[in-house]
């Protein structure tokens, strides 16, 4: 496997929102690769589409890009920042820790099972993690929704 400070980058054009390079996640020791080397850019305002069968990698890619699942190597860049790293430089230059959480908030993510909480309704089921999560009142949820 190679190592994450030997991967050059092509640099981001101002409309890259997402680069993936070198993208990779094993299973069982090296075994199983859910994803082999996958490299991607992915513009601001672009519609991407993942096909492929079963088995092939693009939950793991999905997942990926938002860390819920983590990569063996390889690096995603969100809007300029190398989320894959476990610190990143902050406005003064000093290293911090990555906030990753702050970067999801700026995702969207529609999961291949989305559950909803059946004694909710609709509406409530969108309102509640922009109350939970966002600290939004219930009207501005409501409002969103």
């Amino acid at each position: 496997m190679e190592t994450r400070d030997k991967v050059e980058f092509v640099p981001a054009k101002s409309t890259d929102i997402i680069q993936v390079k070198n993208l990779k996640k094993y299973y069982n020791k090296g075994v199983i690769k859910a994803l082999d080397d996958v490299s991607v850019n992915i513009r601001r305002g672009e519609v991407l589409v993942v096909i492929g069968p079963s088995g092939s990698g693009k939950s793991n890619l999905l997942r990926s890009l938002n860390l819920t699942e983590i990569p063996t190597d390889g690096h995603i860049i969100f809007d300029g920042v190398d989320i894959t790293s476990k610190k990143i430089p902050n406005e003064k230059g000093r290293m911090v820790k990555l906030n990753i959480d702050r970067h999801r908030q700026r995702m969207g993510m529609v999961f291949q099972h989305f559950n909803l909480f059946p004694h909710m309704t609709v509406l409530g089921n969108l309102m509640l993690a922009p109350m939970k999560l966002l600290k939004l009142s219930k009207e501005e949820a409501e409002e969103r929704a």
